[in-house]
């Protein structure tokens, strides 16, 4: 076997053990395979570290009361827990971070931490204002669709959409080169709360919602992408360590 053919075997190999041990990564569906917050009752409430400059607050407030129109859940904005740069996460909720993170390549960056296969215990969203402070991304209409999906994805949602030039869905949750439409895409839509019902009609036994749960993972390093890619505007990592925890990145990119 030549080199760039072991090289691209295991590859193949290592997205396929990923794929394996998260079978939801191949469902190109909605409700992104089930991921969810352990939870007791609905609805539950969701809090978001605030961790963004006065440039974000206002969008955080209007994506935060978005998602709270969901019937099975809330979001309530609380004090950040984390330093808006390095954006670690806390355990039971999500932390949500701005800061100019350098030229990376994205817009926006949401990570949630998996337990058990499929239980979310802990979320973080950044936005990169290297990029928002441009001309072609400070307006408000993209400031609130980043915000807007990349919350709407530690919930469990995945894209309605991931075709940039396809006709606006009006749901944040939809790809788009033009956010403000007609129509817009700056906040969920019906099938978005729909989703979140199909999502969340189980009860479990137990909560990962506010509660402390240990993971070794770190999320500074994405591990393999296994959807998308830069060029197509988005992408998914997946991190994993082989026992049913993993940390799952959805990525936004600037165009």
């Amino acid at each position: 076997m030549t080199r760039p053919s072991a090289h691209r075997w295991l590859a193949i190999s290592l997205i396929s053990i990923l794929l394996s041990a998260f079978p939801s990564l191949v469902a190109a569906n909605h409700s992104w395979g089930g991921y969810h917050w352990a939870r007791t009752a609905n609805p539950f409430t969701v809090r978001l570290g605030d961790n963004v400059s006065s440039a974000w607050d206002g969008y955080l407030a209007t994506a935060s009361s978005d998602w709270t129109q969901s019937t099975v859940l809330n979001t309530q904005v609380v004090a950040g827990g984390a330093k808006r740069r390095n954006c670690r996460p806390t355990s039971g909720r999500d932390e949500v971070c701005s800061a100019s993170y350098g030229t990376t390549g994205w817009l926006g960056v949401a990570q949630i931490w998996i337990t058990g296969g499929t239980h979310i215990t802990q979320g973080t969203v950044k936005v990169n204002d290297t990029y928002f402070n441009t001309a072609s991304y400070n307006t408000p209409a993209w400031r609130r669709l980043v915000m807007c999906q990349e919350i709407g994805h530690t919930f469990g949602l995945d894209h309605q959409d991931e075709n940039f030039d396809n006709p606006n869905l009006g749901t944040c949750m939809d790809y788009t080169s033009n956010p403000a439409g007609p129509p817009s895409n700056e906040h969920p839509n019906k099938h978005d709360y729909d989703e979140l019902v199909t999502i969340y009609r189980h009860l479990d036994s137990f909560t990962t919602v506010g509660r402390a749960t240990t993971s070794r993972l770190d999320g500074r390093e994405w591990g393999q992408q296994v959807r998308g890619s830069r060029r197509s505007g988005n992408s998914l990592f997946v991190k994993s360590d082989g026992r049913g925890n993993a940390i799952l990145t959805f990525v936004i990119w600037a165009s």
